[in-house]
């Protein structure tokens, strides 16, 4: 489960899946002490309690953790974990596509930001059918989704509750972009295919969980296992 919490991943894992010691900066036990400015570039917990995942959590949405760049949490009960992390948001579910034509994804820019298509799901439609009415409204265009990509799950504050949004998203082909063009009314301002190259340029100009969703599929086209 990858949870971004201020654009910060926050990774949980089982005791029994492997973790490489030298993909981390700092590596602590449970009930290990330390403080915000401990947490410097990519941390490991081991054998982590509700205890210990509630204070993270509160760290990580309270505390400005500028050179934290991701926190990965080891427990041998990653699904109870899992329940007692979500226990403490509104869960709210969400579907969007990275589209593919000729090699290139399409990009939009909103709000400042480099994104994917994306948005809320109605009540009565999976997320399939719900990530290509997003993707067509956003962009105007028509697509086909032909796999899934790793979900994504994010954090914010709304109204003064605390949302975890849910993600799906699915790899798409472009069927008809002849009248692409940005929906306005969704804040949205330019539709663009971009190269992988050009991707990655602005790729620091997009959230972390965009990021993760865009480096999947390029190190799997690499591979060529999509």
């Amino acid at each position: 489960m990858n949870v971004f919490i201020n654009d910060i991943p926050l990774i949980i894992k089982r005791t029994s899946e492997k973790v490489f010691k030298h993909h981390y900066d700092l590596i602590l036990e449970e009930g290990a002490s330390f403080n915000s400015k401990d947490l410097v570039g990519d941390v490991l917990i081991r054998n982590v309690s509700d205890a210990t995942i509630d204070r993270m959590v509160r760290l990580m949405e309270v505390k400005k953790l500028k050179k934290l760049h991701s926190l990965t949490l080891v427990t041998d009960k990653k699904n109870r974990l899992i329940r007692h992390l979500k226990d403490q948001f509104k869960i709210v579910k969400a579907a969007g596509g990275l589209v593919v034509k000729e090699g290139k994804i399409l990009m939009i820019h909103r709000l400042g930001m480099w994104d994917l298509p994306k948005g809320k799901l109605k009540k009565t439609e999976d997320d399939r059918e719900g990530a290509i009415r997003e993707v067509e409204e956003e962009c105007n265009i028509k697509v086909e989704a032909f796999e899934k990509l790793p979900k994504t799950w994010h954090s914010y504050a709304y109204k003064g509750n605390k949302i975890l949004k849910k993600t799906s998203w699915f790899l798409m082909n472009c069927l008809d972009d002849s009248m692409m063009k940005p929906q306005a009314e969704e804040f949205i301002e330019e539709v663009k295919f971009m190269t992988p190259e050009e991707v990655e340029t602005v790729l620091p100009e997009a959230y972390a969980s965009i990021a993760f969703v865009i480096h999947y599929y390029l190190r799997a086209a690499k591979s060529g296992m999509v």
